[in-house]
């Protein structure tokens, strides 16, 4: 009997739309045996508030790209992110994979794995601007920039499942968790 693969989820939106605190949310409701929580690799120094991902600098970042270990690299605010190529591994073995992303990388994703699915996390402007601006990593101008990118439009053969994070946490991980019983239900 062959196994049938997972759901990649790649949670994607704008930054302060709080993809990390749905994730964080969702990671303590979702079974460890049938989800995985993508860590990723990212050329920030250690220990920098938000996310829990692994550090790696630049020059060691670019021999595991040029070594084949990624699955999907892309590079967004001065930083070199990466998702590992093992997750592959673990979505055709059935688990579910939940990764933090980038909109960028939708189109490339898709050709590579099975079953995409597109967790887009909204927030209106001023809530962003808040939540940026009380994380106290960017000045004002960053904040702005950040708010000011385009919102990249999806093929239409990617399921994209939009989760408006704009209440409380519990409520935001509620729709968030929706969508994914939702997608995995449908299975």
């Amino acid at each position: 009997m062959t196994t049938k693969p997972g759901y990649f989820f790649l949670v994607v939106g704008p930054s302060g739309a709080g993809k990390d605190s749905l994730m964080d949310g969702a990671k303590q409701q979702l079974s460890a045996d049938a989800f995985v929580f993508a860590k990723r690799i990212v050329t920030r120094p250690p220990g920098m508030v938000g996310e829990d991902y692994e550090s790696c600098p630049p020059e060691q970042f670019k021999q595991r790209q040029a070594a084949g270990e990624f699955l999907q690299t892309w590079q967004a605010h001065g930083y070199q992110y990466g998702l590992s190529k093992q997750l592959a591994k673990q979505q055709a073995q059935g688990r579910h994979i939940i990764a933090n992303g980038s909109r960028s990388i939708v189109t490339r994703l898709n050709t590579m794995v099975a079953n995409l699915v597109v967790i887009y996390v909204s927030a209106p402007m001023d809530v962003l601007a808040q939540r940026l601006a009380k994380r106290g990593r960017e000045t004002a101008a960053e904040i702005k920039k950040r708010l000011e990118r385009e919102r990249l439009e999806f093929p239409a053969s990617i399921k994209v499942m939009t989760v408006n994070n704009d209440a409380s946490l519990e409520l935001g991980i509620e729709r968030f968790m929706r969508a994914i019983r939702e997608t995995v239900a449908d299975n």
